[in-house]
């Protein structure tokens, strides 16, 4: 099970990497708000498995990476906003 587990891993990496490198530079935009959202979806699942933590204290494990998770789903959606707002600002006619 773990083998298959590692070649459908090595399998979506390498599709990915694929798609992504297609896409023109048009569709960035729409392609990054898609990100986001799936980063959102990455926090409420990693706060869900936080919420087992706090009746037993010897899984560590599970909250460190619950942390690590959330951490890092929340870098990834605020720093996507960003950019996101940023390109589409690129779109918008300067001040006049």
């Amino acid at each position: 099970m773990g083998i298959m587990l590692l070649f459908v891993l090595v399998l979506a990496t390498f599709l990915g990497f694929e798609l992504i490198a297609k896409v023109p530079s048009q569709l960035h935009t729409p392609l990054m708000s898609g990100s986001n959202a799936i980063s959102g979806i990455t926090i409420v699942g990693a706060l869900i498995s936080l919420l087992g933590t706090w009746n037993t204290q010897d899984d560590i494990l599970r909250t460190v990476l619950g942390t690590c998770a959330v951490m890092f789903a929340t870098i990834n959606v605020v720093g996507g906003y960003l950019v996101t707002d940023r390109m589409l600002g690129m779109f918008t006619g300067g001040k006049k």
